[in-house]
């Protein structure tokens, strides 16, 4: 089973929109998390603690950034946007290997950009 936390021990449940950035080589990149209205900010997660991370986990074990900012509007958080950098193509493939359990978990599909 696949995953995402933002506070270690509690699951967010909201699905969020992920882009996907690869350099020409393939041998980096970059996946943007999206959460709108996230679990997390609801009022009655104030008391669980603070969002130290974003954490990707599944059974080949823990991705982490801390890469992790809330957007407000009018003054309310909305949303958390979460940038995981890929640093090798080891890493594309690991991560790749997390998001496909992860759709596969919340039934989402991938859809490649147009280019």
């Amino acid at each position: 089973m696949a995953l995402i936390q933002f506070i270690q021990g509690i699951n967010e449940t909201v699905i969020p929109d992920v882009k996907l950035t690869r350099s020409r080589d393939g041998s980096t990149g970059t996946a943007t998390f999206r959460f709108n209205n996230p679990d997390i900010l609801r009022p009655d997660m104030e008391d669980k603690g603070d969002i130290t991370g974003m954490y990707l986990k599944d059974d080949e074990g823990d991705m982490i950034t801390k890469d992790v900012n809330a957007k407000f509007i009018n003054g309310k958080p909305e949303a958390i946007e979460a940038i995981y950098i890929i640093k090798s193509p080891r890493d594309w493939d690991r991560f790749m290997r997390f998001m496909d359990k992860y759709a596969d978990d919340n039934e989402l599909s991938f859809t490649k950009a147009k280019t």
